[in-house]
């Protein structure tokens, strides 16, 4: 093993021997280097006659560049667009990002949590987590509800045991009881387990109320204050796109940190959806635990393992990205922006339910709960979710994403409010049109 993974390691054990457990074989023997990166920093700060360290090109004293490419990129230097990014992310913008967390979850003031870790947006943040945490045969928790990607992320790329829940008990609530047995049936088998908590919900649109949010804490607290390690790891993809009074607008992590020693809580979360800039591919990795003694280097240790994650993965994150969204954050309007797209979208959500009131759709559907996010999903009552979907786009030119064998998704996010009602009525008219034809080739529901 490399001696600065031994020595980040000896730091982990120091404070929390129990998440030095967690991490898996590659997390173990993760760091970040000091060969060249380190020496170019040096020379960066030392070298005043020439300093040749850096694979970057320079003209005059200033970044090479081609007039073609920085004429499109009005306000923005070279240096601040063109050049390699540090493998952590650039730390204006994880300060930044910081402060915003800590603003939009106040439930974490005088908690302490380490600083944001860059992620080309959250899909590589959940690789870069396989890496540092998770190892084939692991268990990932998860409900029955879930964006189709975790699989390829945890089972068919690291090898590790996808174990579901249902979401929903018949309540139409939070399944309490199903996740608390799900834990604990685990818990009896498993040293560790990894539970993956994704709200708003992908593809429900679900967010879970207050109370919800308080018992899922607990019960992670249980099982870990009963001997089991557990990652609660909040993927926070939709955050802040909350439509209902009684939804919990903060992230689990507020609730899962500084709770027990065997718990480690884990935030991903990126300005892709919340800043509706899904191609600039940005977000984060925070963590939050339980420590001995001071926290600053513990929080430092995971940082540079996650960091050395990124570098032996795609070296850095965009450097444009992250300049582009950190002047975004600190643009005077930001705030009156964020909140003008919300109302739009909110608009959109409750005009969804309004339409869905009409008891001419329930012989054809049943609306899975939502409050939340980009999506609501239907549960077809007569007809099969792919036909359905096939026959949609066929013959009205109607997209949907079909799931599984009986549920469909629908996302509200991309259709505007006057819209909302004539893409129902398209989906109804388009449930009838199979319904009338031969139920034997169409896999009609009894």
């Amino acid at each position: 093993m490399n001696p600065l993974a031994l020595e980040l390691n000896e730091v982990i054990q120091k404070a929390n021997p129990h998440i030095y457990e967690m991490l898996s074989i590659v997390g173990k023997n993760l760091f970040f280097p000091r060969g060249i990166l380190s020496q170019s920093a040096e020379a960066k700060e030392k070298a005043h006659l020439f300093n040749a360290t850096i694979g970057m090109a320079k003209e005059k004293g200033k970044t090479m560049h081609l007039s073609s490419v920085m004429d499109m990129l009005s306000g923005l230097e070279p240096e601040e667009s063109l050049t390699y990014a540090p493998s952590f992310g650039i730390m204006p913008l994880r300060e930044a990002w910081k402060e915003a967390i800590l603003e939009k979850n106040p439930s974490l003031e005088g908690k302490d949590i380490s600083m944001p870790v860059v992620t080309q947006a959250i899909t590589h943040g959940l690789s870069v987590f396989t890496d540092v945490w998770v190892d084939p045969g692991d268990a990932i928790i998860l409900p029955d509800k879930i964006w189709g990607n975790y699989n390829m992320i945890f089972s068919v790329r690291k090898g590790a045991d996808i174990i579901q829940y249902p979401l929903f008990d018949r309540a139409g609530g939070f399944d309490l009881k199903g996740f608390r047995e799900c834990l604990l049936a685990e818990a009896e088998k498993r040293d560790k387990l990894i539970v993956l908590l994704n709200f708003p919900n992908n593809p429900t649109g679900y967010t879970v109320n207050a109370a919800e949010g308080n018992e899922i804490a607990d019960i992670l607290a249980d099982i870990a204050r009963k001997g089991t390690n557990v990652l609660a790891v909040s993927d926070d993809a939709y955050f802040g796109l909350f439509y209902e009074d009684n939804v919990l607008n903060e992230s689990l992590f507020s609730r899962v940190i500084d709770r027990e020693p065997r718990l480690l809580a884990v935030k991903l979360d990126g300005a892709t959806k919340e800043n509706y800039v899904w191609g600039l591919r940005v977000g984060f990795i925070t963590y939050g635990a339980c420590l001995n003694g001071e926290s600053a280097l513990f929080h430092d240790a995971l940082e540079r393992k996650t960091a050395g994650a990124v570098r032996g993965s795609i070296s850095n994150s965009s450097h444009l990205s992250q300049s582009i969204i950190l002047k975004s954050l600190k643009a005077r309007t930001y705030k009156a922006e964020k909140q003008e797209k919300f109302v739009i979208m909110k608009e959109r959500a409750l005009e969804v339910k309004q339409v869905l009131t009409d008891s001419k759709y329930d012989q054809a559907w049943e609306p899975y709960p939502f409050n939340s996010g980009y999506f609501m999903c239907l549960r077809l009552k007569t007809v099969e979710a792919e036909p359905l979907r096939i026959h949609l786009l066929e013959n009205y030119g109607v997209g949907l994403i079909s799931l599984g064998k009986w549920d469909m998704r629908i996302a509200f996010s991309c259709i505007e409010k006057q819209d909302v009602k004539q893409l129902f009525d398209t989906i109804l008219q388009g449930v009838r049109d199979l319904e009338s034809l031969d139920t034997s080739s169409l896999h009609l529901k009894p």
